[in-house]
């Protein structure tokens, strides 16, 4: 039987910088995908294990059941106002209605979700015990439908608002650092900005202590002791190492807090629980296959899923030459059954013999799914 637990990643007061294919360096996102946290957690087992162990590692995650699948990060949130847990765990929102949502029908005496449609738009993200009751439980209730008129308005205090749905962005802070480039051979000098985020935190007797960052979820295919202590130590030195860009300037730097998802909320034992035949499937990572067939299931028309698209790039970190980009499904992507994924070789063309062979070692992109069931609107 598997295993499930919630990996906190306390930043402190050390900023991050998190790019993506398109936004500059100007810009960083707040939290880092599956994918890229999937790489960096491997490049770090082979500094600590060898080629070899990373080897055989790598040879499990291209069979049919992996031994282990990670979400992409999200934030959490301490919130000493917050009555029922301490802290509040952000899911990405399923990208179809929960059910009893007024879209084209009718909730009592709400005709349709004109009033507040822009506003349940811009919630990308819900807190746990939100998205459980929306996407699990009783489902969408006029009471949250008049939070989010009230919220639209500029005046909200229901539970929608006591639960910390608005206040996603609450949990850090942007900014820019100025830095300057100088040219190698002409000593030309390029001045620009990189963009960083900065979680919450706060000084104690104790020293810092993390108010907000990022958290992953796993789950482990067999409970092999071996494996998962291999892992933690692997996920410690990268925490050393850091993760994302700008890691020489002293950013990305975290230390890793293992939980039991008893013991990190009383909900999510619940939410990961499966749900009857009928339910759908909502991506917690990005997911990649390239097996037609199975795509063809997964995408069957728009009344049964719905998806975002998200393009993958980047550099191989050994030198100055592309990865092939891939396209892959994004977080909140909705199917009608379990998508299950697997990595996509990107080695670049310049690092691959005529005879097809490896010149260094094949560079692969984890599009290994993990969803959580869910019931929606039809």
């Amino acid at each position: 039987m598997g295993k499930w637990q919630l990996v906190k990643l306390n930043f402190g007061r050390s900023s991050v910088h998190f790019g993506e294919l398109g936004i500059g360096m100007e810009e960083s996102k707040e939290r880092v995908r599956s994918d890229t946290l999937f790489s960096a957690w491997v490049i770090n087992h082979a500094r600590l294990f060898g080629k070899k162990p990373v080897e055989e590692l790598l040879a499990k995650f291209l069979q049919p059941k992996p031994p282990m699948r990670i979400s992409s990060t999200f934030i959490y949130r301490e919130c000493k106002n917050n009555t029922k847990n301490n802290t509040i765990f952000y899911l990405p929102r399923p990208l179809k209605f929960p059910t009893n949502y007024p879209h084209g029908g009718d909730l009592d005496s709400q005709k349709d979700d004109l009033a507040f449609f822009k506003t349940y738009k811009s919630l990308n993200y819900l807190p746990l015990d939100i998205w459980h009751r929306w996407y699990q439980g009783e489902g969408f209730t006029t009471e949250d439908a008049q939070d989010l008129i009230d919220k639209t308005k500029g005046n909200t205090r229901g539970k929608l608002k006591q639960a910390g749905t608005f206040d996603y962005k609450e949990a850090f802070k942007n900014h820019k650092l100025p830095k300057v480039a100088i040219d190698r051979t002409t000593s030309a000098t390029n001045f620009y900005h990189t963009g960083y985020v900065q979680f919450d935190w706060e000084q104690n007797c104790s020293g810092i202590k993390s108010l907000s960052g990022l958290y992953f979820l796993v789950y482990f295919e067999d409970n092999n002791p071996q494996l998962i202590a291999e892992l933690k130590a692997a996920l410690d030195l990268l925490g050393e190492q850091g993760i994302g860009g700008e890691r020489s300037s002293g950013a990305g730097l975290f230390q890793a807090e293992w939980l039991d998802l008893k013991d990190a909320s009383p909900s999510w034992e619940n939410v990961v629980k499966p749900l009857d035949k009928s339910a759908y499937q909502c991506l917690i990572s990005l997911f990649w296959d390239d097996d037609e067939s199975i795509l063809e299931q997964l995408i069957i028309d728009n009344s049964h899923s719905s998806y975002e698209i998200q393009e993958r790039g980047g550099w191989f970190s050994d030198g100055n030459i592309r990865r092939q980009m891939v396209r892959m499904f994004a977080e909140g992507s909705v199917f009608p059954i379990e998508p299950q994924g697997k990595l996509a070789n990107i080695t670049p063309s310049e690092l691959i013999n005529k005879d097809r062979s490896y010149k260094i070692h094949p560079i692969y992109r984890s599009g290994i799914a993990l969803s959580l069931p869910i019931k929606v609107q039809i």
